[in-house]
């Protein structure tokens, strides 16, 4: 980063809620904080959503360490799982902040983000960088066991931004806001890292709101970032908040991601905007694969079309590439290019099972690809890919089926063993109105006139609501424990 140009030192790089830095107060604290961490190799940031984490990894990164972004979320085991396996040198947190008895061991350094705006001429310099050094260790989130470290290196994150610039038409003059956690890839990398790069300005809400989201498109800012979950909410609230339609329709963007943003709520919010949510496609260890351009068509139940530097094939179950781009043909995703992370951290065998033998991620979702190259995701292959009498069937065009009905408030598809069929489909409903839930074979039928018949639920199971991760996620793999 370093010091900011004059015509930028003035201008508000972060904002949260009523506390604000320009980009000259932080290159001032960040600059500070570098100068304390030189060295120090790893370091754990205690990313709440607040302007300290973002003045932190600022900081760590100005150093030339690596951060280890950790979720104030997490339980003890978790946490104490993280710190044994990175082994920072220290926490930063801010000032006042209570950490977790997990970190007890770690020493502790408070972030200063009032420190003196950065002085011209005298610039923060890490040393000799690479940009195959670690930037980030970003954990997943450990479903089929403990999280692993992704070792994300600097220039990952430069290429994924700089690609992310050209898709989105992203410059200095945009304003995003966002109300994302921070211990991740879309809310950090992307919500806080991303509009640092360009040269403009953040305004992260600390909670997402409606309110919030209105408030600031209504006061300048222009792009919105969010997840399915934050989107479902603004396409509920639309019909009585005239205000929030008028916020939305200002906007020069609003992306989607982390998962499938259904196609109900896509149209909700198109028709009471005028403005067409976009999505991208990325995971902690690739960061963004692919997205619908600002120039491109932005077309519902999509997400676009690989970035700039990202090569990306679909291959059948025995590594064969699918070269039929015909919206039918179901293949693993597997991406290779700058954007990659290079290991996870102290498991080899893991890194080596993630990769094939010429370098491609094996990324575990499933996706069509259109006619004109636009990328469908149909699920994930572990949960989401069904195969039913003789037929490989995507969970997620089932899901936005079922959402289409007017019954069904949220769903999820899963399949089960059948003696017949080989998987029989299941649909876990949300009713609208649970004293009238839409009957199994209403359901049945819904999805057999949308899509196809072999595609229709055989077995419906009501729920009062969908097991969720932080994010927002559906997590599958616990609705066989409801």
């Amino acid at each position: 980063m370093g010091v900011p140009p004059d015509e930028v030192r003035g201008r508000i790089a972060l904002r949260f809620g009523e506390r604000s830095l320009t980009y000259g107060e932080l290159a001032g604290a960040a600059g500070a904080l570098a100068a304390r961490l030189r060295g120090a190799g790893r370091v754990a940031v205690w990313a709440a959503p607040e302007l300290e984490t973002a003045v932190a990894v600022t900081g760590v990164l100005l150093a030339g360490a690596a951060a280890v972004p950790l979720n104030p979320r997490s339980g003890e085991k978790e946490l104490a799982h993280i710190v044994s396996d990175s082994a920072p040198a220290l926490v930063l947190a801010a000032p006042g902040t209570e950490l977790p008895g997990a970190l007890d061991g770690l020493e502790r350094l408070d972030v200063d983000a009032s420190a003196p705006a950065a002085v011209p001429g005298r610039t923060a310099s890490a040393g000799t960088v690479s940009d195959e050094d670690p930037a980030l260790i970003v954990y997943t989130s450990g479903t089929t066991g403990p999280p692993k470290g992704a070792v994300l290196p600097r220039r990952a994150l430069a290429t994924t931004l700089d690609a992310l610039a050209d898709a989105w038409q992203w410059t200095a003059d945009d304003v995003l806001v966002h109300g994302l956690p921070l211990f991740h890839v879309h809310g950090l990398v992307l919500g806080v890292l991303g509009p640092l790069r360009r040269g403009g300005g953040v305004r992260h809400l600390g909670r997402f709101s409606t309110e919030g989201v209105a408030r600031e498109l209504n006061a300048g800012a222009t792009m919105l970032f969010g997840v399915p979950t934050m989107y479902h909410r603004i396409a509920e609230a639309l019909p009585a908040d005239p205000e929030l339609a008028e916020a939305l329709g200002r906007a020069r963007l609003l992306v989607s991601g982390s998962a499938a943003l259904p196609v109900h709520d896509h149209e909700r919010i198109a028709a009471a905007t005028g403005r067409r949510v976009i999505e991208r496609y990325g995971m902690t260890e690739t960061l963004m694969n692919t997205s619908v351009r600002a120039d491109g068509e932005p077309r519902a139940g999509t997400v676009g079309v690989p970035l700039p530097g990202v090569e990306l094939r679909l291959v059948e179950e025995d590594g064969t590439p699918i070269t039929a781009y015909d919206g039918e043909s179901v293949g693993e995703i597997q991406v290779r290019g700058p954007n990659l992370f290079t290991e996870y951290l102290n498991r080899p065998d893991a890194t080596a099972a993630a990769f094939t033998a010429d370098g491609f991620f094996r990324t575990g979702d499933m996706a069509v690809r259109e006619p004109d190259g636009y990328v469908r995701i149909v699920g994930r292959k572990a949960t989401d890919l069904i195969k039913s009498g003789g037929y490989k069937i995507g969970a997620g065009e089932i899901e936005n089926a079922l959402l289409e009905h007017p019954g069904v408030r949220e769903a999820a598809v899963t399949g089960e063993p059948d003696a017949d069929l080989g998987e029989r489909i299941v649909a876990w409903i949300v009713p609208a109105d649970p004293r009238a839930a839409p009957g199994a074979e209403e359901l049945a039928d819904h999805v057999a006139r949308r899509l196809a018949p072999h595609k229709r639920p055989r077995l419906v199971r009501y729920l009062d609501a969908l097991p969720r991760n932080d994010m927002g996620k559906i997590m599958k793999r616990a609705l066989t424990d409801v």
